[in-house]
């Protein structure tokens, strides 16, 4: 059966991904005697950065082991705390959901991403092996809600975007989708979010 010339779009932190705050931060906040305000404060601009791919991995580090006065051992601990809560656990429902769309309509993925996330996710999820397009922040630069990013899925996926469907938990991301022309849907649960996407495909 030919696919249709529909598709279905997802985020994929709080989507693909649960990704519930881990103890990182009041663990790291009590071994640097600082607070975890401050935790975030200092290193609010590197991952920042980071989300757009203004960075290197190796500068990103530095900035870290600088940030923080940290030695290499402690910056490698404190990234491996920060990818765990990253990464989360798999929505395994809606994983297996968004990979039974692909046999019958195109799929495709727009994260707010993380240098490395690409790398990380496929080794943990194959989220490239479910999709047809998988845009990253830090790889092309630009960050939802700028409309500049959805354009890219709908180019890479060759739609319109008056023929995506997109999922994703935060208003402002879907507020922006629909502005560009996507049919937005604004993440509550599993079951909710599967029965908005059959509606939209079914018309």
């Amino acid at each position: 059966m030919a696919r249709s010339k529909r598709a279905v779009v997802f985020d994929i932190g709080g989507i693909l991904e649960l990704t519930p705050e881990t103890d990182w931060r009041a663990r790291w906040a009590e071994r640097l005697g600082i607070s975890a305000a401050e935790i975030a404060r200092r290193g609010a601009s590197l991952w920042s950065a980071g989300a757009v791919g203004a960075l290197t991995t190796t500068q990103y580090e530095a900035g870290l082991a600088e940030a923080f006065s940290l030695g290499s051992a402690e910056v490698s601990e404190l990234v491996e705390d920060l990818w765990t809560e990253y990464l989360g656990e798999p929505n395994v429902e809606l994983i297996e959901y968004f990979a039974s769309l692909r046999a019958q309509h195109l799929t495709g993925i727009i994260s707010n991403s993380f240098i490395g996330a690409r790398e990380r996710e496929q080794a943990r999820y194959g989220f490239a092996d479910l999709c047809d397009s998988l845009v990253y922040s830090h790889e092309v630069g630009i960050a939802k809600p700028d409309h500049r990013i959805y354009h890219i899925s709908c180019e890479q996926l060759g739609v319109a975007p008056a023929d995506v469907v997109f999922l994703d938990d935060v208003e402002e991301n879907i507020a922006a989708a629909d502005a560009v022309g996507m049919h937005g849907v604004l993440y509550r649960d599993n079951a909710q979010a599967m029965r908005a996407i059959a509606d939209f495909l079914a018309r």
